[in-house]
């Protein structure tokens, strides 16, 4: 019974232009890094991963990731801890703790070195928290054309704790992906759909306040922002193109919420390197878009401005240029600069932390990282 042991991180740097609002790489961490600021909490993290082959079909695989996350600390999580099993060449059944497949290359967020730029497309995947579930998860490959289709179910429940307060632990994932192979391009339809275990903990105060007053207004405001057993549905298209030197990604998706407290989305972005010798420089462009939520006046000026600020806070109206230079200078190692323009509207506050009076939406981030992974 062979044991394979695997190690990956990133040591990084980031350094952020405004003064009004934090930079996060993503919405699992609670605070990140501000104007005049150097940070290494935004992207550093180290990673250890086990694999054991028990036989042919059979095989166990454990990961813990020591990175900046909820409460402010880097105590260690256990994001990967599942069996494998492969009855037959063209299936593969997994139990346990699952990286999530929301949308493609979601699984792999934390290792640095499997991705071209310092981090995934914070306009992308930055509002989306989830790292793993626990639950199955079955594939099925099968040739098609001069291809592979590849076909993907899976379930399960989160077991995470979103920042500064949001308990996500119960919370019911399902969904599946389609995908097909062939030659150098990929292309991979996904859905899932996220049925809600929790209030977000900034509005229990505000729903407590509406419901305890008999109107009829106050009472559809409440259930309007609920998000307690509502349902989220998430859908993406995703293509990527590695061949010679070239490396070129398209990413689309779209969330739509039963709950006024998560407004709709509509994000995307646009990667595309050239590979020279062991220098590879990029640029993109990615965005997030949502559609502002309106609910009926509780006609109390308190409370309707209390219910605007709520449905508000999840709101994103950005747009991110991006360069960059990756140089793998030795195997299993690179090393990356990059610099991100982000232009946004004041009211676009969903993707950073802390705003400020006078945030505008727009900031200048620089980075440098040095991945492994062996």
């Amino acid at each position: 019974m062979p044991l394979t042991l695997h190690y990956f991180g990133t040591a990084g740097l980031a350094h952020s232009g405004s003064g009004q609002a934090e930079f996060v790489r993503d919405l699992s961490q609670p605070d990140g890094v501000k104007g005049g600021q150097w940070s290494a909490t935004v992207d550093s993290l180290a990673g250890l991963q086990a694999n054991l082959t028990i036989n042919d079909q059979l095989e166990i695989v454990g990961q813990g990731v020591s990175r900046y996350h909820f409460g402010g600390t880097y105590l260690p999580e256990l994001t990967w801890a599942y069996a494998k099993y492969s009855p037959r060449p063209e299936l593969d059944l997994r139990g346990g703790r699952l990286g999530v497949d929301f949308y493609m290359r979601a699984d792999s967020r934390l290792v640095g070195y499997s991705y071209l730029p310092v981090r995934p497309a914070v306009d992308y995947y930055g509002g989306l928290p989830y790292q793993y579930i626990d639950g199955l998860d079955g594939t099925v490959k099968l040739p098609m054309g001069k291809g592979v289709l590849r076909a993907k179910l899976f379930g399960g429940y989160s077991p995470e704790k979103i920042p500064p307060a949001w308990d996500v632990s119960g919370t019911l994932v399902l969904g599946g992906n389609l995908g097909y192979q062939w030659d150098s391009w990929q292309l991979r339809f996904s859905y899932t759909q996220i049925q809600h275990a929790r209030d977000l903990a900034r509005i229990q105060e505000l729903l407590a306040a509406l419901r305890g007053i008999p109107r009829p207004e106050t009472q559809a405001a409440a259930d309007a922002l609920t998000v307690q057993d509502t349902i989220s549905r998430h859908y993406s298209l995703g293509m990527t193109y590695d061949k010679g030197p070239w490396q070129v990604e398209l990413m689309v998706s779209g969330a739509v919420h039963e709950t006024a407290s998560l407004q709709d989305n509509f994000a995307g972005y646009l990667l595309a390197g050239y590979r020279v010798g062991a220098v590879t420089p990029y640029a993109g462009l990615s965005w997030s878009q949502a559609a502002t939520n309106t609910i009926g006046r509780t006609k109390i000026p308190l409370l309707d401005a209390a219910v605007a600020k709520a449905i508000g806070a999840s709101h994103s109206n950005q747009h991110t240029f991006t360069l960059g230079l990756r140089w793998d200078f030795y195997r299993g190692m690179d090393a990356k600069i990059q610099w991100d323009a982000v232009l946004g509207s004041p009211d676009s506050v969903f993707l950073v932390r802390g705003e400020q009076p006078g945030w505008n939406g727009q900031t200048d981030v620089l980075s440098a990282t040095l991945d492994f992974a062996f």
